[in-house]
């Protein structure tokens, strides 16, 4: 403590003098922040939000205060018709939360969060995934999320884009609950940043000690079966493999071991990156896929609120043409019209 009185922080990464004797809470307030809505790492542990009104700020703190915001690089920036026996409720569930949409969206790259609340409700999806970030204290007005998002309405699944080992991860993720309050999460461990492929071995590693915290996670896996089921021993509740690389738009690459994970999986599997219209996102649903997860083929598109649109479309499609059944592949023509009585 100096002689004015006052304590020397640090509060994400940046140096800030404060009165001494202040608790978490109320230099949260002081920030402008709601203590209900972030959470908080004191000197690498995390401080439970119950005690945030108790725990006092000492000379010497570094202090990581987070929230969520849009996933990914920029995060500030209708039902099919028809027959009603094509339309009768088609609900799936993953970790005993049962969902109507089967289309999961992201919630970066859009310009801003107006247009990314118009595109999920455009979507009807009802998860999207969000990336911890730390909070911008140098800004107290700076527009969060949850403004536009409701989570009592969506439900938020936080993921861990960016994070290139397990450490990363699971750090992040255990702020993510601490946030939020939510178990149901997405993993992803990265390679490296030119593929944007998972690391199998980080992501296996981090799979397991995430599950057995409690934590309910969705992986973001390589299009492998047996990797697929390797992480639904240790705990996955869902397998999302890629189509293709993230960002991509290269739609699903090979559809053979898409439908080899779907066949060997007993819990839910996604399709997750490479989606680039609503053509792909069928494509995932016609080979039996629970649901589709994508963010930069709505949030690029020319026009993100009809891009929405059509991928709840196509997902909606994609699923009722599976749960039909495709028609047989012949080598050669079988004419539709009867030849009996032919004129």
């Amino acid at each position: 403590m100096n002689s004015d009185n006052t304590v020397s922080i640090r509060v994400n990464g940046e140096h800030r003098r404060i009165t001494a004797g202040l608790t978490i809470a109320q230099l949260a307030a002081d920030l402008g922040l709601v203590p209900e809505k972030v959470a908080v790492e004191r000197n690498l542990e995390i401080v439970p939000r119950s005690t945030l009104g108790e725990v006092m700020v000492e000379d010497g703190d570094e202090l990581e205060i987070v929230h969520f915001v849009g996933g990914g690089d920029h995060p500030v920036a209708g039902g099919g018709g028809g027959h009603a026996h094509a339309v009768k409720p088609d609900t799936w569930t993953v970790a005993g939360n049962t969902f109507t949409s089967r289309l999961i969206v992201g919630t970066g790259k859009y310009k801003d969060f107006a247009q990314n609340a118009a595109a999920v409700e455009a979507s009807g999806a009802e998860i999207v995934t969000v990336a911890v970030r730390r909070v911008n204290v140098l800004d107290r007005n700076a527009p969060m999320l949850t403004d536009f998002i409701d989570p009592k309405k969506i439900t938020y699944l936080p993921n861990t884009a960016g994070c290139f080992d397990a450490e990363s991860a699971i750090r992040t993720l255990r702020l993510a609950r601490e946030a939020g309050g939510w178990d149901l999460v997405k993993l992803e461990v990265l390679g490296e940043a030119k593929t944007l492929y998972p690391d199998m071995v980080e992501t296996l590693r981090a799979c397991e000690i995430l599950s057995n915290e409690g934590f309910k996670p969705m992986v973001y896996c390589v299009d492998d079966p047996i990797a697929a089921k390797r992480l639904e021993n240790v705990g996955a509740v869902a397998i999302m493999p890629l189509g293709a690389p993230i960002g991509s738009g290269l739609g699903i690459q090979n559809r053979v071991t898409i439908r080899l994970i779907v066949e060997g999986a007993s819990v839910p599997v996604l399709v997750d990156a490479g989606v680039g219209t609503a053509s792909d996102a069928a494509a995932a649903m016609e080979l039996g896929c629970d649901g589709v997860l994508m963010n930069t083929a709505i949030a690029e598109a020319k026009d993100p609120i009809l891009m929405a649109a059509a991928m709840k479309a196509g997902v909606e499609a994609g699923r009722m043409a599976y749960l039909a059944g495709r028609m047989g592949k012949r080598l050669y023509a079988d004419p539709s019209s009867p030849l009996s009585g032919l004129i």
